[in-house]
C-alpha cells in the first residue's frame, strides 16, 4: 500500500516543509543546488485524498506543502531551513499575507529525530539572533500521509510567471532567496 511517502534513493533525503501558498515554496526551492525534485502537495490533515478546494475550504486540517528531495552532499537539511526562515513569515499564525486559513501554517514536518533537532535548533537559532520581532509560530511535526497536489499546481510558477499572484507574491520570495542565497543557487 503507498503510505505517501516517496521511494528515498541512496544518497538522497527528503523535507517536508509548508510556509504558506506551496507555489511559493516550490519556487524558491526548485532553484537551489542539490535539490533534485520539489513536489506540491497536502499533509497534516484527516481525509484521505484531499483536494484543492477541500483543503482551501479549511476543513481538511491539512497544510499546503513542499516535499523537496535533496542531496544532503551538497545541501544540508539545515541549510534548505535557513532558507525557509528567510522566504517566508513564521510569526504568523496560519497565515502568510493574505493567504488565511490552517492550510497556509508555518511547519516543519520532520521524518526522523535528527530532521526534528535539526529544526528545533534553527528555531531556537532564530530566536535567539532575534530575526524576527514577533514569536515563531512554526509547528514542528511527524510527517504523516502526503498527498501530491492536482498536476497544475506542479510548477506553477515555471509555467505561470505573468499570473498575477506569482509576480506579486511568488516573484519577491524568488528574489529574496537570489539576493540572500547567491552562492547556494543553481547555475
Amino acid at each position: 500500500m503507498d503510505d505517501g511517502r516517496p521511494a528515498i534513493l541512496p544518497g538522497q533525503d527528503v523535507a517536508i516543509l509548508a510556509g504558506g501558498c506551496f507555489w511559493c515554496l516550490e519556487a524558491v526551492y526548485d532553484q537551489v543546488q542539490g535539490v533534485g525534485a520539489v513536489e506540491s502537495g497536502y499533509i497534516g490533515g484527516a481525509m484521505d485524498n484531499p483536494t484543492y478546494e477541500a483543503v482551501c475550504g479549511g476543513q481538511t486540517g491539512h497544510a499546503e506543502a513542499v516535499r523537496i528531495t535533496f542531496n544532503p552532499a551538497v545541501v544540508s537539511y539545515q541549510d534548505l531551513l535557513n532558507i525557509f526562515f528567510v522566504v517566508h513569515d513564521p510569526t504568523t499564525l496560519n497565515r502568510q499575507g493574505n493567504d488565511i486559513g490552517t492550510q497556509y501554517r508555518s511547519a516543519i514536518f520532520y521524518s526522523s529525530s535528527a530532521q526534528q533537532q535539526t529544526a528545533e535548533q534553527v528555531i531556537k537559532t532564530v530566536t535567539d539572533e532575534k530575526r524576527y520581532e514577533a514569536p515563531i509560530v512554526t509547528q514542528v511535526i511527524a510527517a504523516t500521509r502526503w498527498y501530491e497536489a492536482e498536476a497544475y499546481h506542479q510548477e506553477y510558477f515555471a509555467r505561470n510567471p505573468l499570473q498575477g499572484y506569482c509576480q506579486f507574491v511568488v516573484g519577491p520570495k524568488v528574489a529574496k532567496l537570489r539576493k540572500q542565497f547567491a552562492a547556494r543557487l543553481k547555475t
